[in-house]
């Protein structure tokens, strides 16, 4: 197959249809791996798609790729989950793409949230790592009661259990918008202060001022 002809964009309700196909392949790839990804059901996933929170990848009209993002606490946390490949799509660089395009989501639709994410894979924890996520504990992450209870259909459920919830097999790494490098902040202020000097320079010009 060609990569050049799989798109990654924002799911809508058109892509309904295919929510059979993600809850299969989240199930092949937690048997495959043989750690756990939490089972979600078509109606959950239906609902990421219609309500704007999820990303697929289409290569014509099949689905190869998925992933959605949740928001806890009132929009503080955004948890990003659910990144999957179809395996007769993999080594392609799709699961960075369809990583990258649901960060983007996230940003859009929550961008003052804290971007949170629970893996035991090790390619996301490197594409979470390109993109500023931090590895954290547990305790740094929402304390929202539901997001915890969708770990229970994991296999690895009763270890995060007996842990009291401190540390599991999974990995939890997080995105802090706060924390954000001095020099893009001072990029950003630059931009700023160039869209200033521009308007008062246009402003000069229109009322004759030297």
């Amino acid at each position: 197959m060609d990569a050049n002809n799989i798109t990654v964009s924002f799911a809508t309700a058109e892509h309904v249809k295919h929510a059979e196909r993600v809850c299969q392949l989240i199930y092949e790839s937690a048997l495959q791996r043989g750690t756990g990804i939490a089972r979600r059901s078509p109606e959950y996933i239906s609902a990421k798609m219609t309500g704007g929170k999820s990303v697929v990848a289409m290569d014509g009209d099949k689905l190869v790729g998925f992933s959605y993002i949740e928001c806890w606490e009132h929009g503080d946390f955004v948890a990003t989950s659910g990144l999957i490949v179809d395996p007769d799509y993999r080594n392609l660089g799709l699961a960075s793409k369809i990583k990258e395009k649901t960060f983007q989501l996230a940003r859009l639709r929550f961008p003052y949230a804290k971007i949170f994410s629970i893996t035991t894979s090790l390619p996301v924890m490197k594409l979470n790592t390109r993109m500023g996520y931090k590895p954290v504990t547990f305790s740094e992450l929402t304390t929202d009661e539901e997001f915890w209870r969708g770990c229970e259909g994991c296999v690895n459920f009763d270890i995060l259990q007996r842990n009291n919830r401190r540390l599991c097999i999974c990995t939890g790494m997080l995105f802090d918008p706060g924390t954000q490098p001095v020099d893009d902040a001072q990029e950003q202020q630059q931009q700023v202060n160039k869209m200033a000097e521009s308007v008062k320079h246009r402003i000069a010009r229109l009322l004759h001022i030297k």
